[in-house]
């Protein structure tokens, strides 16, 4: 009697569960949809505390360590365990392939150590520290060696450290630029389609000469206006307004048909008679008969939106040097002389399509958790 009572007040709380809670549920059955949020919240999280994480900065970097192979982390020395600790590095130059050849120098062992203070910073760009999650230290009165993790780029950067930092404008601005397309989208394609006439008139063939006009060439045109020698956070905003302003036309044309087929129906008909305001109208009664559609237009917006951004940069039409951000990075490794010498500099391309596959599988996750048929 016990499990038929329990059973039974699950499915009440089923049948009298909102929509919302509704969704959660299926969305947390989802596996892949959860993975995903498991690795952008850790991606996300890295970034918020990059500066912290990166063992150096952006203007920390030694020309010795030019395009030096990964550290290596041992854990081992002579059989014996003795923590993770790092050898210094030296290089040899082929004569033959012009390419410096990295060995280790075994003699003195640097144990690897956490919260070692180095050059200053702001973290979240505000509180002032020098501690670092992890480094070396200096051993009587020479030079520790560095720990590049991912390897050294052309001016012997820390790679590591350039892909955590560069993360924070990769993985910014997309979901900025996307929230800014997502409201234009709704609010223009609202008002198209709920009213009509001259103010559709209008703004669909706004949508159409925007639809028209060549991506490339269009970003080349807005961002030509842009000075070369702004600040950081002004070039920040340029490129997100850029990216939104050219990005909302499709979701503005789908919500106008949206729009379209439901103003006609009895229960917006009913609400109009009973003067409730137009406002309360779209947002209460016809934006939820197709919420599903726009949650998994604003999760899939978003991978649309890092590519855009890193190919922005990578044509360098976006963050520039000494700025940092994934597009920037591939950008360096442009010459494919450099790619076969040198592997490791395309780690960066892993973090990109890490972040969409992401997206795109918690996209398909809430598509189907929103999906009222299934």
């Amino acid at each position: 009697m016990s499990l038929f009572k329990k059973k039974e007040k699950s499915e009440e709380s089923y049948y009298l569960a909102s929509q919302w809670t509704l969704i959660r549920k299926k969305l947390m059955a989802h596996k892949l949809a959860v993975t995903s949020m498991i690795v952008l919240g850790i991606l996300y999280t890295t970034a918020l505390f990059a500066n912290f994480l990166a063992p150096y900065g952006l203007e920390d970097f030694s020309s010795d360590y030019k395009n030096a192979t990964p550290t290596a982390i041992h854990w081992m020395k002579e059989g014996a365990f003795v923590g993770p600790h790092v050898y210094k590095m030296s290089y040899t130059m082929n004569k033959e392939t012009f390419k410096r050849e990295w060995e280790e120098d075994t003699s003195v062992m640097y144990p690897l150590k956490f919260f070692v203070k180095r050059k200053p910073y702001r973290l979240f760009g505000i509180i002032p520290s020098d501690v670092h999650l992890f480094g070396t230290e200096a051993i009587g009165d020479e030079e520790p060696p560095r720990i590049l993790l991912f390897g050294g780029d052309n001016l012997g950067n820390d790679l590591f450290s350039r892909v955590l930092i560069g993360s924070q404008i990769s993985l910014t601005i997309p979901f900025v630029g996307t929230l800014i397309s997502f409201v234009l989208g709704v609010f223009l394609g609202g008002i198209s389609g709920y009213f009509g006439g001259m103010v559709d008139n209008v703004i669909q063939r706004v949508i159409e000469v925007l639809s028209a006009l060549p991506t490339i060439p269009l970003w080349m045109a807005l961002s030509a206006a842009i000075p070369p020698d702004i600040p950081v956070a002004q070039m920040y905003l340029m490129i997100t307004m850029i990216i939104s302003l050219i990005s909302w036309t499709g979701l503005a044309r789908v919500v106008r048909g949206q729009f379209y087929a439901l103003k006609n129906e009895d229960y917006i008909v009913a609400a109009r008679i009973a003067g409730v305001s137009n406002m309360k109208i779209i947002l209460k009664h016809m934006v939820p008969g197709f919420m599903s559609y726009l949650i998994v237009n604003l999760t899939l917006g978003i991978p649309n939106m890092i590519i855009g951004e890193t190919s922005m940069s990578f044509l360098g039409l976006g963050m520039r040097s000494p700025a940092t951000s994934w597009g920037v990075l591939l950008k360096e490794t442009q010459d494919i002389n450099s790619v076969a010498q040198y592997p490791w500099r395309l780690i960066p391309l892993i973090a990109v399509i890490v972040t969409v596959l992401a997206f795109n599988f918690l996209g398909d996750g809430m598509r189907d958790a929103a999906d009222p048929y299934k």
